[in-house]
């Protein structure tokens, strides 16, 4: 074997132990006397938290992280917390922003897209769910604007500390803005019609709708 080879395979088994070893790092938590959540995460540590992982290179990654950090039960509270801001922006305007900036927005594509806007922020976030036109100021060079992965942080840090599924532990006789509770509505606006999604978002449609 050359040298560059045999580096390689260093390189390559040093790497693989480093992983193992990051995962026995991880204390697992009994959670044997903890009762099912409805509580959500305190507002302002779930925001700082999200703040915090916008600034990394990775957001995934760094949300896991510092989730890892919370008591069960608060890990539970974060992803209630997301379910709750995503049950408040389950609405016709803000699916015509999702559906101009992504060029088009199913079901779950529409939840991606809530998901991608929870992630950039307090300040974001609640300027869109009051006017859904403002998300102009996060176009850049994204092909399309969603945050799929960001709905399971809390589900990968509650296995990984616990070893249990977090839904098992979400008391849903209380808790009820969820997805399974979304409210109905009927669309204002149409693609064959565009200009009722010119109205809803006037800056969007005028930069990004061809």
């Amino acid at each position: 074997m050359n040298t560059i080879k045999l580096l390689f395979v260093i390189s390559l088994f040093s790497s693989c132990l480093g992983q193992n070893n990051n995962k026995k790092n991880i204390k697992m938590v009994d959670i044997s006397k903890l009762d099912k959540v409805s509580e959500m995460l305190d507002e302002n540590l779930f925001w700082k938290i999200i703040d915090y992982s916008k600034r990394a290179e990775s957001q995934e990654k760094t949300l896991i992280s510092e989730i890892l950090k919370l008591s069960p039960k608060e890990i539970v509270g974060f992803r209630l917390r997301t379910d709750k801001l995503l049950f408040d922006t389950y609405n016709s305007q803000m699916w015509c922003a999702g559906y101009i900036m992504n060029g088009g927005c199913s079901d779950d594509g529409f939840e991606y897209f809530r998901n991608w806007v929870i992630s950039r922020g307090k300040e974001v976030f609640y300027k869109a769910k009051e006017n859904p036109d403002s998300l102009i100021s996060q176009v850049g060079n994204n092909d399309f604007y969603e945050f799929e992965s960001f709905w399971y942080v809390a589900l990968d840090a509650f296995k990984q500390k616990t070893g249990k599924e977090l839904y098992d532990y979400i008391d849903y006789n209380k808790f009820k803005t969820s997805e399974g509770n979304y409210p109905q509505f009927k669309f204002d606006w149409s693609e064959e019609r565009p200009e009722t999604m010119k109205v809803i978002c006037p800056n969007l449609y005028s930069k990004l709708w061809n």
